[in-house]
């Protein structure tokens, strides 16, 4: 794989000069996945090409945007087609990105050529901004490898997480969440599929760690709300933490991502409140995440303005 330096790419870019919610208004998008690094935030998005008064998903792409300020967001020209993955038809639905021994791992939900239903794909690269090239030549989950649903999607919304300890995990699945251990290499499943019983769980899984303790947030319900459960260990036993996010007004999903960046959290989201947004036309925001003293997530309401600017000193322009 190529190496493009970083400053090389953002000369390509075109950078926005829209500093509020959503976070770009030229197209629409949707499941946002994020990663900080170098100073840097990153924010991968599938996006929504669907017609005004479409009917379905249209998503054939992944799109990567950054910002060293959470306000103002760079477009990076390349994206990831979901044709990286020989193996898959079509769809670039929900994904997920981390970072290992200096390459970047993109975790995403496609549908399957072969086997009936969506599937769960691994890209690589050696830039935060590709090129990305499948890490695999194929599948890593698919859908006749779980069976506690009848769905052919409740194989989706892949996340990824690395623990202090090296221990990588994949979080997935809707309507039963699903999770399992990653070897080191990050492209190859290392022990079984475990499930897992959430109240009312939908989709979009999420784990992070803040002060010591572990969060799993997902998405409760349909129309959706974004609620997060708190435990000792990656894998739990969880207990109900509440509310993060409420339901959207016009759009039934919430898909959701939570970093830290330069001192603060924040968590990412999307909605349909772009003129002609709607249920298969969204877009991604992103407002400051705060904890109270005893460690809970306090409630977040959606703004227009989104957060305030946070200009990181070691953001590698």
């Amino acid at each position: 794989m190529l190496k493009p330096t970083l400053g090389a790419a953002l000369v390509a870019t075109a950078a926005l000069a829209h500093a509020a919610n959503p976070i770009t208004s030229k197209i629409f998008t949707a499941d946002p996945a994020a990663l900080v690094d170098n100073g840097r935030v990153y924010l991968y998005v599938g996006r929504d090409e669907a017609p005004v008064g479409g009917k379905d998903y249209l998503m054939n792409e992944w799109r990567v945007f950054s910002s060293c300020d959470m306000q103002h967001w760079t477009a990076h020209p390349d994206g990831v087609p979901f044709s990286t993955f020989k193996w898959a038809a079509r769809d670039a639905w929900a994904s997920d990105i981390t970072k290992r021994n200096g390459k970047y791992y993109l975790y995403v939900t496609v549908e399957h050529k072969t086997i009936p239903g969506k599937a769960i794909g691994v890209a690589v690269s050696d830039s935060p901004t590709g090129p990305f090239v499948d890490a695999r030549g194929s599948a890593l989950i698919t859908n006749d490898m779980t069976h506690e649903t009848e769905i052919s999607w409740d194989d989706i919304d892949p996340a990824i997480f690395v623990d202090d300890d090296g221990q990588a995990y994949l979080y997935w699945g809707n309507t039963v969440m699903k999770y399992a251990k990653l070897k080191p290499n990050m492209t190859e499943l290392d022990g079984p599929i475990h499930t897992v019983g959430l109240e009312a769980f939908t989709e979009a899984s999420y784990l992070h760690k803040h002060a010591g303790k572990y969060y799993l947030s997902y998405s409760r319900k349909f129309p959706e709300e974004t609620v997060y459960m708190t435990g000792p260990t990656a894998t739990g036993p969880w207990s109900y933490g509440g509310v993060i996010m409420e339901q959207n007004t016009n759009v039934k999903t919430i898909h959701h991502a939570i970093v830290d960046f330069n001192g603060k959290s924040y968590i990412f989201y999307h909605n349909g409140k772009l003129p002609t947004g709607g249920e298969f036309r969204r877009s991604v925001a992103v407002e400051e995440l705060h904890y109270g003293p005893d460690g809970k997530i306090l409630p977040v309401a959606q703004t227009a303005e989104g957060p305030a600017a946070n200009p990181s000193t070691a953001c590698k322009r």
